[in-house]
C-alpha cells in the first residue's frame, strides 16, 4: 500500500471526474490524504472522505497566502477555484466545528467525520509573492504569523498532526514551531510538505518531530543532499496534485487540452521510485515505509 500524503482531489481541476480518479487510486492499492487551503476547499475535502469506508482522508486549514491577501494582488487559479479574498481572518470555531462534523456515510460504514479529518492543514507562512514596500512587508508577515499560531494551537486542542506549507520562509517557520515547543508541555508534530529547504533545515525540523514530505518537484528542484541523508523513517511521500506532475508522467501520460499533463495520486510511483534510486534501495522499501510513516503520523 501507498499513502498519499498529500493531494487536491477537493480542487476545481478534478470537478468532473475526482470519483473516477479516486476509484482508480484506490484499486491501486493507493490512499488519499486531500488537503485545504481555505473553507472552501476544506469542507470539500470532508465531503469527499465520507463518501469512502477507508482510504480517503481530509486535512482542513487556511493556506497562507489566503491568511495575507489583503497585502497583495492575488490571482485566481482556476485549478483550485476563485480565491475568497474575505477569507483573510481565521476563524477556529468554524474550522473546530468542521472538524468534529458527522460526516455522510458511504454505504455501509460506521465512519465519523471525526475520524476521518487526520490533520490540520496546509498551513504556515509564504513570502514568495509578497507586497513592496517595507511597511506593508511587515504588516504581510505578521498577518500570516498570526494565522499560522492561530492554526497550531486549534491543532493542540484537536490532538492532530499538522501539515506545513513554506516558501521562503524556514527561519521564521522553525523559529516560531521552537517557541511554541519551548511554552507547551506537549509537542505538535507534522510534516512538511514539499519541503526545498536545505539539509541543515531538514535536521531542524526533524529534531522537532517533523517528517519531511517528498513529490514530484524533485525533478525540477534538486533536493537530492536531503533525500540521500534523510533517515526513510522520517520521509512521506505525496503528489500535491494536481500541481507538480513527475517528469517520467509528463512523458508518458497524454496532455490535456490546456496542454499540461494534471499530476494524479497514481503518479507518486515516480517520486519513490527517485527516492529509491538516490538511497540505492527498492521501490518496495520505500513504500513500505512511507505508509508506515503516514500511517504512524496520521493514525490512519
Amino acid at each position: 500500500m501507498i499513502i498519499d500524503t498529500h493531494s487536491h482531489l477537493n480542487f476545481n481541476a478534478f470537478k468532473e471526474d475526482s470519483e473516477e480518479v479516486i476509484k482508480k487510486t484506490l484499486a491501486q492499492n493507493i490512499w488519499i490524504i486531500n488537503v485545504g487551503t481555505k473553507y472552501e476547499t476544506s469542507q470539500k475535502a470532508v465531503q469527499i472522505a465520507g463518501q469512502y469506508n477507508e482510504g480517503v482522508y481530509a486535512a482542513i486549514g487556511l493556506h497562507p497566502m489566503f491568511a495575507g491577501a489583503e497585502f497583495l494582488k492575488v490571482r485566481t487559479d482556476p485549478d483550485e477555484g476563485e480565491f475568497l479574498l474575505k477569507e483573510q481572518d481565521f476563524d477556529k470555531e468554524k474550522y473546530r466545528q468542521l472538524s468534529l462534523s458527522t460526516l455522510s456515510r458511504a454505504e455501509g460504514s460506521n465512519v465519523e467525520g471525526s475520524k476521518k479529518v487526520i490533520a490540520i492543514g496546509e498551513i504556515g507562512l509564504d513570502y514568495y509573492y509578497k507586497p513592496k514596500g517595507a511597511e506593508k512587508l511587515k504588516l504581510f508577515k505578521e498577518k500570516q504569523k498570526q494565522v499560522f499560531l492561530q492554526q497550531l494551537d486549534l491543532a493542540k486542542e484537536l490532538n492532530l498532526p499538522v501539515i506545513l506549507h513554506c516558501r521562503m520562509a524556514h527561519a521564521d517557520v522553525i523559529d516560531i514551531l521552537k517557541s511554541k515547543f519551548k511554552n507547551q508541555n506537549a509537542k505538535l508534530n507534522g510534516v512538511v510538505h514539499c519541503f526545498t529547504g536545505t539539509w541543515e533545515q531538514a535536521q531542524k525540523y526533524m529534531e522537532l518531530g517533523f517528517l519531511i514530505g517528498i513529490n514530484g518537484i524533485i525533478f525540477k528542484f534538486s533536493i537530492d543532499e536531503v533525500i540521500k541523508n534523510c533517515p526513510l523513517e522520517k520521509i512521506v511521500v505525496e503528489t500535491d496534485c494536481p500541481y507538480l506532475t513527475p517528469l517520467p508522467a509528463i512523458a508518458s501520460a497524454k496532455a490535456g487540452p490546456n496542454g499540461y499533463v494534471r499530476n494524479e495520486p497514481v503518479f507518486i510511483k515516480h517520486t519513490i521510485q527517485k527516492i529509491a534510486d538516490l538511497k540505492g534501495i527498492d521501490f518496495e522499501q520505500v513504500a513500505e515505509k512511507t505508509t508506515e510513516n503516514a500511517r504512524k503520523l496520521f493514525n490512519i
